[in-house]
């Protein structure tokens, strides 16, 4: 902690320069208001302590100037027993605290100073924090600094300029569409258009008509020709989402624009040339698809020219802060509220979190706890039912479960996921009623991906 005191007596000066520095704080010294101005703007500091009686200038008026300096350095004023009523318009000028003098105890002082020093260094992060998500760049969408992302941002800068096909691996609510936007973005492709489909909310009959598009005739209801998405993304990149839930039979015809840049519509002889990049991207185990037969190997190294792995929240903890501030002032400005930041409560309940709904369900979990609060800051009594530490949750296990060391890591771990899973999925039903498009909102996740889980978890047939 760096201080300065300001105080135009000297006894009181070497005094608490004596005081202060044994506890390992470093103090800078100043007799009048000038000189404390120009420290200001020449040393690093955490925190002012200022008298509020000054031989050359008032101490409300050097406070207003701190302020107007440096506006994250606190300041706590000193009076005397008479200047109560001066120290009050401080605090309401912008000073921290103010203390009188005679001090009560040297602790008293180092313990304001601390708290003083603790909140300019939250502010400090604050807008560290807005800048970084506020800012425009070539991932201004993908907030994180952990090395996991730098790998994503290192190896989407690397193929945006070519066209090579890139698929991209990562469970739901990972990012999956941030990294292919800005991989389009940075590419000689960006002035035409970025087309997003997910291929598991198109039916299967329908797939084949949407993407590559029909004449009129080609099936009942085809009442007029229309092109499809290929067409809409052509010049520009193609998006398919959830590739793994493509049908078999639009595998084939998928696999013959790749090869060829070919399509031909539906109920058509006609062939097109099309100059379209596409981005696939899927949370399944493709691999064990094509074993299963499921999926086409050949389409898989079509896909595969360049892979991504977008990693899980749970394994870059350290991008939670920021992501979670982006949401905050994201959410915050939507929704008209004034939060601005969180409690230490708060911030550790979601470092804490599992996320299994990943950066979608922190998302979520933020802009929910942006509509309950009522202040500036968040608390953890705002946080969704299942992040705050005082959900309804049902208690951990007891070590006898997954937790004793007498089973592989490996087989202790799934089936303490598993028991989460359970009682994650329980308690959300019961705050949603049993309502699934409720439930999907709440977690993060879509409609078919939340069915898949409840299966998982023997909460649905």
């Amino acid at each position: 902690m760096r201080v300065l005191i300001v105080d135009d007596e000297p006894a009181m000066r070497r005094a608490l320069a004596r005081s202060l520095g044994a506890r390992g704080v470093t103090v800078e010294l100043a007799r009048d208001g000038r000189s404390a101005l120009e420290l200001v703007q020449t040393r690093e500091l955490d925190v002012v302590l200022l008298d509020v009686m000054l031989p050359d200038v008032d101490g409300l008026e050097v406070l207003e100037r701190i302020k107007s300096l440096a506006p994250t350095l606190e300041v706590v004023m000193m009076t005397a027993f008479g200047d109560v009523g001066v120290a009050l318009e401080s605090v309401r000028r912008g000073a921290y605290h103010f203390l009188q003098k005679p001090f009560r105890s040297d602790d008293e002082v180092v313990v304001t100073l601390r708290n003083a020093a603790e909140k300019r260094r939250l502010a400090t992060r604050t807008l560290e924090l807005e800048r970084e998500v506020s800012g425009e760049g070539d991932f201004a969408e993908l907030v994180g600094s952990s090395r996991a992302m730098q790998a994503v941002y290192q190896r989407a800068l690397a193929v945006a300029p070519t066209s090579s096909t890139v698929l991209l691996f990562g469970e739901s609510g990972t990012g999956k569409e941030l990294t292919a936007r800005a991989i389009h973005r940075n590419s000689s492709r960006s002035p035409r258009a970025l087309v997003t489909v997910n291929c598991s909310a198109i039916p299967p009959e329908l797939v084949e008509s949407e993407l590559f598009g029909h004449v009129k005739g080609a099936f009942t209801g085809a009442t007029a020709t229309r092109p499809g998405l290929f067409d809409a993304a052509s010049g520009g990149t193609l998006f398919l989402d959830e590739i793994g839930d493509l049908p078999l039979h639009a595998q084939v015809k998928l696999l013959r624009v790749l090869q060829q840049g070919e399509i031909k519509p539906v109920g058509s002889n006609e062939v097109r040339t099309v100059d379209v990049r596409v981005i696939a991207a899927t949370h399944l185990d493709l691999r064990s698809m094509i074993h299963a037969g499921a999926f086409r190997e050949d389409l898989y190294y079509r896909l595969a020219v360049v892979t991504f792995k977008l990693p899980p929240l749970r394994e870059r903890r350290e991008d939670i802060p920021p992501l979670a501030q982006h949401f905050l002032l994201r959410c915050a400005t939507k929704a008209g509220r004034r939060v601005r930041r969180f409690s230490a409560d708060a911030l550790d309940a979601l470092c804490r979190h599992p996320w299994p709904g990943n950066v979608r369900e922190l998302e979520n979990a933020i802009e929910h706890g942006v509509i309950f609060c009522t202040g500036e800051e968040m608390r953890v009594a705002d946080l969704p039912i299942g992040v705050a530490p005082t959900s309804s949750l049902p208690p951990p296990l007891p070590p006898s479960g997954a937790d004793a060391p007498t089973q592989p890591y490996k087989d202790a771990r799934a089936v303490a996921l598993e028991e989460f899973e359970r009682r994650y999925f329980r308690a959300l039903l019961e705050e949603t009623n049993g309502n699934l498009s409720s439930a999907a909102r709440l977690a993060g996740l879509d409609r078919s991906n939340l069915k898949r889980a409840l299966r998982r978890a023997g909460l649905r047939e």
